[in-house]
């Protein structure tokens, strides 16, 4: 592998990682408030870009329109999960909630199977995006550059939301000790579904990149997707969001590393990513950027 080579798959791992890392977000939001795997969230992920499919073929809408009406739906649906499913068990056993959302997961997939078949549908986006620019020698993909740069905004808006805002103040104060907040005149529901909103929004975004990067959809692909970004969140600590982000650019890079420099692997690439999580739990179980001195984690 030559040097240029490498930085171009350098660039891809990090394109994909960045798509994993905006879906692992929502995974450790929810689970630093709640101490939930939200294993419905990639199935939102996928609802967003059916969403987006169907907006531009059976409404007309333009490419931009769709994926921003399917975007904000996502973040409604994250809402609607939670006061549908998970708030009636706010006081139940953690395992209700968890197989819940397990339910969840398998009712949206379902659904979707039943409503709109299980065949494969080629996501056409605007050419615009799979146009190859020279690139300081390599030779990219306009989407392989608005990927990471759209993930770090939005991970820069996110920090500021959550240490800059009242909202964000409660959000943390959440992960600390929900039960506790609302002796301080904080609606917990409230702030939970605020979680469920941005991260189903994030998802969302993800989802839309994910469809325009490997343009094929059909009702299970959050599955595998899901699997990674909840790696991805775990490898970088459960409950950081800084952490979920790192662990999803690692997870992506060395899923396009691996298969880079062992061709003959490539139908191991999968398998590749969930190696690297296992080693790298076998010398820090919390993650990356989880903390000993903590009882929960935080964001």
């Amino acid at each position: 592998m030559d040097i240029t080579t490498f930085f171009q798959q350098c660039i891809n791992g990090l394109s994909l990682g960045s798509m994993y890392a905006l879906i692992a977000i929502g995974y450790t939001m929810v689970y630093g408030c709640l101490r939930l795997i939200n294993f419905a969230h990639a199935d939102i992920m996928m609802v967003g870009t059916f969403l987006s499919f169907f907006g531009m073929h059976s409404f007309g809408l333009p490419f931009f329109v769709s994926a921003i009406f399917a975007i904000l739906l996502c973040g409604v649906l994250g809402v609607l999960v939670d006061k549908i499913a998970y708030v009636p068990l706010r006081n139940a056993p953690r395992i209700s909630m968890l197989i819940t959302a397990i339910g969840v997961s398998f009712f949206l997939e379902n659904l979707f199977n039943i409503l709109f078949g299980s065949t494969p549908r080629f996501f056409d986006a605007p050419q615009f995006f799979s146009q190859s620019i020279d690139f300081f020698g390599l030779n990219l993909t306009i989407i392989t550059l608005v990927v990471p740069i759209v993930a770090l905004i939005l991970l820069v808006i996110l920090l500021g939301i959550l240490y800059r805002t009242k909202q964000g103040m409660a959000i943390r104060a959440s992960a600390f000790d929900i039960s506790a907040i609302a002796l301080m005149g904080i609606n917990a529901n409230s702030i939970i579904a605020l979680v469920f909103a941005i991260g189903s929004t994030l998802a969302g975004i993800g989802g839309i990149f994910y469809a325009i990067s490997y343009p094929t959809i059909d009702p299970l692909m959050g599955v595998l997707i899901g699997l990674k970004a909840f790696a991805a969140a775990v490898l970088g600590g459960i409950g950081s969001v800084g952490g979920a982000m790192i662990g999803g650019f690692i997870l992506g890079f060395s899923e396009v590393m691996a298969v880079a420099l062992f061709p003959e692997l490539g139908g191991y690439k999968d398998a590749f990513a969930f190696l690297f999580l296992i080693l790298v739990l076998l010398f820090r179980p919390i993650g990356i950027m989880g903390d000993w001195r903590l009882e929960k984690s935080r964001f």
